[in-house]
């Protein structure tokens, strides 16, 4: 990950949420979306069946946001939230993306 640092939350009930946001040009746009897809397609394919309200007993949940401002700068937002046992993984697969 070049673009995208997640910061973990914990919350209530164990689940923990990560929050990356990317500020960019333009430019940089494409590879900071590729970067996000790359969490979510991992997320997906690892967690197949246990996507929505990990409140409501599932693994993971997630919110990506796309905005541009100043009609220059493309911001970035996507939000995971998380059972012990999906931060766990994810932490596996990408400690290095976490602050």
């Amino acid at each position: 990950m070049h673009y995208l640092t997640f910061e973990p939350s914990e919350g209530d009930e164990g689940v923990t949420t990560l929050e990356a946001m990317a500020s960019t040009a333009a430019a940089q746009h494409a590879a900071v979306m590729a970067e996000a897809g790359q969490v979510l397609d991992w997320s997906w394919r690892r967690f197949p069946h246990t996507h929505g309200q990990p409140d409501d007993g599932s693994d993971w949940d997630h919110d990506l946001q796309v905005h541009v401002e100043d009609g220059v700068w493309h911001v970035v937002t996507l939000t995971l939230t998380g059972s012990p046992r999906f931060v766990e993984a994810f932490l596996a697969a990408f400690g290095d993306a976490v602050d």
